[in-house]
């Protein structure tokens, strides 16, 4: 008001000048009442603002400036990896370096077929070896009875699934078809195991050789399972192929 009021005699005693002193006058007034009610708001708004509990908006953070504190705060260590979030987190896909586990847990399995494979020599189906006939007269005859044809047949198709297919799992060729094979044989061994010596007190029972019978056909039986579904994975001679027809439907 006080300015409003200087003004307006400042321009009365311009006006005896002339009517350009007045006019200019005027405008000063019009800009100094528009300063004012200006400075008005303002002040009024952050006091509305403070009062509701709501902070004054902030300028935005350059992108730069988000970016790399973002890019620092995704960084993480082993230990991030063991004791933070992470470590309740299920992978999704097999790719990277969560494929690397398969490639050995692949390989020494299928060995262990080929292994398994080979009774009574080095190829299958030994006719005549006393590992061959034992596994006829003691496994195949009193427990796979039900199969039609000949026991030794049913022996050396056992040897010849175990031992090629092992040798295809081992390399990752027809990984899927090897797998399904073997998890039917380690499908019989189980059920071999259960009908001759029973659960031997599974979970909580103890035995002499402290494993359980069916025990080792079971966890076979388990990772063949996970390569039918899974495929053979890196370092194999189905991902090279796989790799090579994919590159011929691209072109």
């Amino acid at each position: 008001v006080w300015l409003v009021v200087n003004s307006r005699k400042r321009c009365d005693s311009g006006y005896q000048r002339s009517l350009l002193s007045v006019a200019i006058c005027s405008d000063m007034v019009l800009a100094r009442m528009i300063l004012i009610l200006a400075s008005a708001l303002t002040v009024t708004n952050c006091s509305l603002l403070t009062a509701s509990g709501r902070a004054a908006p902030t300028p935005a953070r350059p992108p730069a400036i988000a970016r790399t504190r973002s890019s620092v705060r995704m960084k993480e260590t082993t230990l991030d990896r063991l004791t933070g979030p992470k470590l309740f987190k299920t992978v999704t896909q097999i790719q990277g370096i969560h494929a690397v586990p398969l490639v050995p847990l692949r390989v020494l399995t299928g060995i262990l077929m080929i292994h398994h494979g080979s009774e009574g020599g080095f190829w299958p189906a030994n006719y005549g070896t006393p590992g061959f006939e034992g596994f006829v007269d003691f496994i195949v005859k009193p427990y796979f009875g039900f199969l039609p044809g000949e026991p030794a047949l049913w022996s050396a198709i056992h040897d010849y699934a175990e031992y090629w297919g092992g040798l295809l799992f081992a390399v990752g060729f027809l990984t899927r078809p090897a797998a399904l094979t073997l998890l039917v044989t380690m499908a019989g061994a189980v059920y071999f195991h259960v009908a001759s010596t029973g659960w031997q007190g599974a979970p909580f029972g103890h035995v002499e050789n402290y494993s359980y019978n069916f025990e080792e056909p079971t966890l076979y039986a388990l990772i063949f399972l996970l390569f039918f579904f899974n495929g053979a994975g890196p370092l194999s001679v189905d991902s090279v192929i796989y790799d090579k027809i994919k590159k011929e439907e691209g072109e």
